[in-house]
């Protein structure tokens, strides 16, 4: 028996695939013979024959084609060949995208339960499921409109003449990573204003890290020991990323890797807004929940507009810089950047659950990476699940892709894809198990040549997290980055603040870019299936386990520097070279999914990330130093010069991804609870 052919017909209708092939598909040869799972070709005067045989798995459809006998049936190439394209031709790429809907006739629920029946089936067992269903659609309508409409963004930034003294120095817009950037500047005694959307401290995303990342934020002393001891949900002891490769040649295969200091620490998310919250309105700021901004006017102030979503009251703030906080939903990102917003996304979907059986998965472990099948309806799904709370536990389900007007990614198909297909990944019966909330969202990706490659900055505007998409292609995110580039940032802002350098050229400076993190954009490429291309099933899936089976065998140090994005050039090219020895085809695999002129735009990053490690590597032991000793001749004297040196000093470090904590705020009134409630 010999395989011939494996592929994947991008259908969830199995039975439309095995139907077909039983009565709609004529070979050029051979007599036809239905089975149970498809058929076989038999062929007169042959003892080999074909046997063709179709299954599902995570909500799509796989076929493969063996001989059975030794010898080659008659045009055995053609027939396979005429049997792909005569798939193709039936069953070619769908792309469906949510319904119109009005709310004001129907609830979500009514609306979206015929295209999303699970979805909607699900979703109605979470506390607050309409609410959150409606928020997910809304966020994918957003989405789609900026990937449909590059060129033309909804302009909500407007330059205009505006002569009025700023009520607050800072105006923040998104109130999950904005709350915690505002609280370290409202520490600072700057006037801060945070605005959000949904109501101060709902949270649709969980956020995972470790105990050596989260130290910059104790360092710079926005929380304490305790307090970070009373945010922690749960620990595990390892994490484990495994790809699925049962399809895979010999040399994509590899062991379970293994990595206990990564993404371990489970944050309870909501109580960490909170404590933010208590610290932003103890330094004196204010919070206006449940606001949504409209427009801002930049003159000598930013002057924003906003409207109260419960009243419908519009109401006007004005402030010396506004941050833009709000993620990938932020009509102000789609602005700056015009028609080239964001490279990639990573589609999110998933919830808190509690209530799966103990003998299923084991609490005290996480499963940072892992894939349970191969490439599906051109994505290739990556699972993550965390230990929580208790018994709870949080699933993700997400693929990487890249951006495109006709297939922009969607959310509520990733939802239906994830409650059909959890029980595939870990045993479960769904009912059984209790809902807590949904987790979903975009997280973005730009693919940067150098540290100027992106627009993050307005006169008087600055965006930070997913807003600037500055994250890594495995497992960093908006979160992530912010908390590790935290302190460079405030040192910056402060700089910035203090010296009224607040016009763009000033705030485009003050960003949180890694060269080496910049350079592996192509592997993200890598993992994403070029919209309306057809690849081998198996592809992505042999990629991962090419580079994981060699993270694997390297020193455990090595690995978790690579995992957390604190690599550099030497480790990367040695471990490049590795993996082409390993599987000589891998360079053509990237040649096809990338593109030359892509893959010619990465030739570029390689070199700014090979002139930055050597610049860095002279500057690192005297630079950082150097600048701060020059800091009473420079700051008051030549400000902007002052700024561009700093800025230039943090990169030293930071390019590699080693944070550096050289301002401390100042300790809060002991009247602060200490632990967050």
């Amino acid at each position: 028996m010999q395989e011939l052919s494996y592929l994947e017909i991008p259908t969830p209708n199995t039975d439309a695939v095995r139907h077909w092939l039983q009565s709609s598909y004529i070979s050029p040869s051979g007599q036809k013979v239905s089975t149970t799972s498809g058929c076989r070709l038999q062929f007169s005067g042959q003892s080999s024959e074909l046997a063709i045989f179709v299954w599902s798995l995570q909500r799509t459809t796989y076929l493969k084609v063996f001989r059975w006998g030794s010898a080659p049936v008659p045009q055995e190439k053609k027939l396979v060949n005429h049997l792909e394209q005569a798939l193709r031709t039936h069953f070619p790429y769908y792309y469906p995208k949510p319904p119109k809907i009005d709310l004001e006739k129907e609830s979500i629920f009514n609306a979206l339960a015929k295209d999303y029946p699970r979805t909607v089936q699900y979703f109605q067992r979470f506390p607050n499921g309409e609410y959150d269903l409606t928020r997910a659609y809304w966020w994918e309508q957003r989405w789609r409109e900026g990937v449909r409409h590059p060129q033309q963004p909804r302009q909500v930034v407007f330059a205009q003449t505006v002569s009025s003294t700023p009520e607050y120095d800072l105006v923040y817009l998104g109130g999950a990573l904005g709350v915690i950037h505002a609280a370290v500047m409202a520490r600072l005694g700057y006037r801060v204003l945070l605005i959000e959307r949904l109501p101060f401290g709902r949270m649709n995303r969980e956020w995972n890290i470790s105990r050596s990342e989260f130290a910059n934020l104790i360092d710079l002393g926005l929380f304490t020991p305790a307090e970070f001891e009373s945010l922690i949900a749960s620990e595990y002891v390892d994490g484990f990323h495994k790809f699925f490769d049962a399809n895979n040649p010999s040399q994509c295969k590899a062991p379970v890797l293994k990595t206990p200091t990564v993404l371990n620490i489970a944050i309870d998310s909501e109580r960490l807004l909170r404590l933010c919250g208590e610290k932003l309105r103890q330094a004196g700021g204010e919070i206006w929940d449940q606001t949504e901004f409209q427009r801002v006017d930049i003159g000598e102030a930013a002057c924003v507009q906003v409207i109260h979503l419960p009243s419908g009251a519009e109401k006007t703030v004005t402030g010396r810089l506004l941050v833009d906080a709000m993620g990938t939903a932020s009509p102000i990102a789609w602005q700056l950047n015009g028609g080239r917003s964001f490279d990639s996304v990573c589609p999110t979907v998933g919830a808190v659950i509690s209530g799966l059986d103990r003998e299923v998965w084991d609490a005290r472990y996480g499963d940072v990476l892992n894939s349970h099948g191969d490439i599906s309806r051109g994505r290739q799904l990556i699972w993550e699940l965390f230990p929580g709370q208790g018994d709870e536990l949080t699933f993700y389900l997400f693929h990487y892709h890249q951006v495109h007007p006709d297939n922009p990614g969607s959310l509520l198909e990733m939802y239906e894809d994830f409650f059909t297909i959890l029980p595939e990944y870990r045993r479960c019966d769904l009912d059984n198990l209790i809902w807590i909330k949904p987790t979903f969202g975009y997280i973005p990706g730009h693919f940067s040549l150098d540290s100027c490659d992106r627009t993050i900055a307005f006169d008087r505007l600055i965006a930070i997290g997913d807003s600037a998409s500055l994250q890594s292609p495995l497992i960093f995110t908006g979160f992530g980055s912010l908390v590790r580039n935290l302190p460079r940032l405030t040192d910056l802002l402060d700089t910035a603040l203090k010296h009224d350098l607040l016009q763009a050229q000033h705030l485009n400076q003050i960003r949180a870019y890694q060269s080496n993190v910049a350079v592996t954009w192509l592997f993200s490429r890598g993992m994403m299936v070029p919209t309306g291309q057809h690849l081998p099933p198996e592809r992505v899936n042999a990629m991962l386990n090419t580079f994981f089976g060699i993270l694997e065998e390297e020193d455990p140090a090595v690995t978790e520097a690579f995992i957390k994005d604190r690599f550099g050039w030497l480790p990367l090219n040695r471990m490049a070279l590795k993996a082409a020895i390993t599987n000589p085809a891998l360079l053509l695999w990237i040649w096809v999914m990338v593109s030359s002129k892509d893959l010619f735009r990465w030739l570029a990053s390689y070199w700014s990330f090979t002139v930055d490690a050597f610049v860095n590597a002279l500057l690192r032991s005297w630079f950082p130093q150097t600048v701060r000793w020059l800091q009473p001749h420079l700051e008051n004297r030549f400000p902007q010069l002052w700024l561009s040196l700093l800025a230039r000093s943090y990169a030293v470090t930071y390019s590699l991804g080693q944070a550096r904590v050289e301002q401390v705020l100042k300790p809060q009134p002991k009247s602060e609870p200490a632990i967050a409630k």
